[in-house]
């Protein structure tokens, strides 16, 4: 079976498997884990922020992120097709007592227009803006980089409203691969970052938070709260530390076979890929000869390729560590044969 469903299905090699079993591990609630340590120090210093804090999932980061910067009743604004709004079960409201005003966009990256346009004027009657959220890349637009000149410009606005800034760079490895730009150059901008290990990277668990070491002290806490404090998590840790040293190059093999599928589908009358082309592993596409995004599904697993509705009519395929050349090569075969008309 070839499995473009998502980045997260990638399972740990031997050698990373034997990097967690050799890993030193303590007890990280009492913070006496040395390779949790590690890893926050690595993402830290790699992201040039004072502090990191690693958790099991890049909603909980998130959620500890809007938790840390918001009270109950404030308002976050951010892309309505941001994973935040989308893809994180309504937690926004549950655990941080937020609403999410949703910014309409082109590509997943709304301008520095669009969100001073969002910003309210800060009547008593109203929700208080306190927070932006950008996505980088975007998943619901399709692994989209969002221009660093517009996030400068954003900061900027954010600054002057008095705003905070967060970063969903859950596939920031990606953008950065993409565009040459350092992860830390991203970063900058933002006044907290998530970070997630468990995607292209291939460990099997975690993302990590990065901020000041004032905002890492409250998210420890929410963490807690949250039900994320873990015991021996070094053996996670250090299949993070493995895959950042070791797979961080490989994803730029994944957008090359994102590219290459792309084209493969482009070129099919039964498809229509979004506009803007891909920008790194995965690939959004619609289904234009009136047959749904399901039909289409289970047409392509009956023939052993896997991927994921997207919408009635649209698809995501997702291309990552455990899809080799000779993967992109049969599913190419496989939708020219099914759809070549």
């Amino acid at each position: 079976m070839i499995d473009l469903r998502s980045d997260t299905v990638t399972k740990p090699d031997q050698m990373m498997r034997a990097a967690m079993a050799a890993a030193e591990v303590g007890d990280d609630v009492f913070g006496e884990d040395p390779t949790v340590s590690l890893l926050q120090n690595t993402i830290a210093d790699r992201l040039q922020k004072e502090a990191a804090l690693f958790v099991p999932s890049g909603v909980m980061c998130n959620q500890i992120a809007l938790r840390v910067h918001t009270s109950p009743g404030d308002e976050v604004l951010l892309d309505a097709g941001s994973h935040i709004a989308n893809y994180e079960s309504g937690a926004a409201a549950a655990l941080a007592g937020v609403q999410l005003k949703q910014i309409q966009s082109e590509r997943g990256h709304p301008s520095v227009q669009a969100f001073n346009e969002g910003i309210r004027a800060g009547f008593y009657w109203e929700p208080r803006p306190r927070l932006i959220c950008l996505e980088n890349t975007h998943n619901k637009a399709g692994g989209v980089v969002y221009p660093l000149d517009e996030i400068e410009k954003i900061a900027d606005l954010a600054r002057d409203a008095d705003l905070g800034m967060h970063l969903d760079g859950a596939r920031l490895w990606n953008a950065s691969i993409a565009t040459g730009i350092p992860e830390a150059e991203y970063a900058r901008h933002f006044d907290s970052v998530s970070v997630c290990m468990s995607k292209g990277l291939g460990a099997p668990v975690g993302s990590v938070l990065a901020g000041t070491d004032e905002f890492i002290q409250k998210a420890h806490r929410f963490r807690k709260m949250y039900g994320g404090g873990m015991r021996q998590a070094g053996i996670l840790a250090a299949a993070a530390l493995y895959a950042l040293e070791n797979n961080y190059t490989g994803l730029a093999t994944d957008h090359e076979h994102a590219q290459s599928l792309a084209a493969v589908i482009g070129a099919l009358e039964t498809f229509s890929l979004r506009p803007g082309g891909v920008d790194t592993n995965i690939v959004i596409f619609d289904v234009i000869d009136g047959r749904s995004a399901t039909e289409i599904l289970e047409d392509l697993k009956e023939v052993g390729v896997l991927m994921v509705p997207f919408g009635p009519t649209t698809i995501r395929a997702t291309t990552h560590r455990d899809v080799s050349s000779e993967d992109i090569r049969s599913a190419s075969d496989l939708l020219r044969k099914l759809y070549d008309s």
